[in-house]
């Protein structure tokens, strides 16, 4: 039985179960480290010489593992030193927004290998939209140049609540009694594992993207609703049910505005991309002038039409009333991020989604907002960058999550 087969057994125990999982710890210490003699994984795993040996032939004639050589040093017998091999697997990534989806591949080093983004696709609640779903899925691994053999597992973000170590989905696609991880999977062939958009984006941008040293961090997705995904110490923090970071839903305002969520008052009913798409629908109706129906590149032709992208694209070209309603939509998120600074007094805030890639129209009123609401004592010790991944921080995410559970990696 081949690695691929032992990771996929689910009724595997006693010593094969112990061999799978010192596979992976080889694994897992080699991907870390880059190559490693014999010598260095016997210290790390704790084995005898013949057992590590074993092991590594073992992940070599999988192809996993491959022999780099002798160590260059002086003097005495050179050891050999081995390395992965990082076109030997690969990982799915399937980030679902409100209006398409993002889709990659990572190999086993975490570099992205081939990706489609802005794949148009309408999320809703039903059925239909489950099965167009798998459908964007089954063509991209079709026309992909990797093998489905190859693919050793799915990541798919979704945003609301999910549970990643049960598999269920309770804002999207809850149809059955069996976990929507587990559905699909069964759809798919393919080992799959649901996450929230918003951790999954965190933990791409966390370890591929505009973090540095920093270990406590904030990201902050700013789409359609408001997402949060929270690292503290360099890990994903769930909470107790597995909901944590829901930003959106703090209940920040007194208004009459029913959420998404049932409630009202909650901070995605005034600084999100719905309301930035409510207000500004609401100011061309009571007469403002936009330039958002004489843009080629926008096919709103009426106003309720007119959807978030081209609001962001009006903005881009300098339309005055876009550029206005952000900074109003960014001084009410700063407000709320002064909040998350006040308790959790981060290294790092990240502002990433789409209401991030309007740049400093959004990012200057932030700050001023956190600047005038927060602790200054606090705040002076967080810093506030724009995401450097974009839309490919949930696709790579996705992949590294799925790489690191399957695998062991940390």
């Amino acid at each position: 039985m081949t690695f691929f087969e032992e990771l996929n057994d689910e009724n595997m125990s006693g010593v094969a179960y112990k061999n799978i999982q010192l596979k992976k710890n080889a694994i897992s210490y080699l991907c870390n480290n880059g190559s490693c003699t014999i010598a260095d994984l016997c210290r790390e795993l704790n084995l005898s010489t013949p057992k590590v040996t074993n092991l590594v032939n073992e992940l070599m004639g999988d192809g996993l593992v491959k022999d780099l050589g002798k160590v260059q040093s002086t003097g005495g017998r050179k050891p050999n030193l081995y390395g992965m091999i990082a076109d030997s697997v690969f990982f799915l990534g399937v980030d679902v927004k409100q209006n398409h989806i993002n889709i990659g591949l990572t190999d086993l080093q975490k570099n992205l290998r081939e990706t489609q983004e802005h794949v148009p696709y309408l999320l809703s609640n039903d059925q239909q939209s489950l099965n167009q779903l798998v459908t964007l899925i089954k063509d991209f691994i079709k026309s992909s140049s990797v093998s489905r053999e190859k693919i050793l597992g799915l990541g798919i973000n979704l945003s609301g609540r999910i549970n990643y170590s049960t598999g269920y989905s309770y804002s999207f696609f809850h149809f059955n009694e069996e976990p929507l991880a587990k559905t699909l999977e069964k759809k798919l062939g393919i080992k799959t594992f649901l996450e929230n958009d918003s951790r999954a984006m965190a933990y791409g941008e966390f370890n591929a993207g505009v973090v540095k040293e920093e270990k406590n961090v904030l990201f902050l997705n700013m789409d359609y609703g408001l997402g949060m995904g929270v690292m503290i110490n360099s890990h994903l923090y769930y909470g107790k049910s597995g909901f944590a970071g829901e930003f959106g839903h703090i209940p920040i305002f007194d208004n009459e505005i029913i959420c998404n969520c049932g409630k009202k008052g909650c901070l995605e009913t005034e600084a999100s991309g719905w309301a930035l798409t409510r207000l500004f629908k609401e100011k061309v109706m009571a007469g403002s002038s936009t330039i958002i129906f004489n843009n080629k590149n926008i096919k709103a032709t009426k106003i309720e039409e007119i959807q978030l992208s081209d609001i962001l694209e009006a903005a881009s070209n300098d339309d005055v009333l876009s550029i206005d309603l952000i900074a109003n939509v960014g001084e009410k998120l700063g407000r709320g991020i002064a909040l998350l600074i006040n308790i959790f007094n981060p290294e790092l805030v990240i502002i990433g989604g789409s209401l991030a890639t309007t740049g400093e129209y959004i990012r200057l009123p932030i700050k001023s907002a956190i600047n005038k609401y927060s602790l200054s004592l606090v705040s002076s010790d967080t810093q506030l960058r724009v995401s450097q991944l974009g839309e490919k921080a949930g696709i790579i995410g996705a992949c590294l999550l799925v790489r690191d559970r399957l695998l062991n990696l940390d």
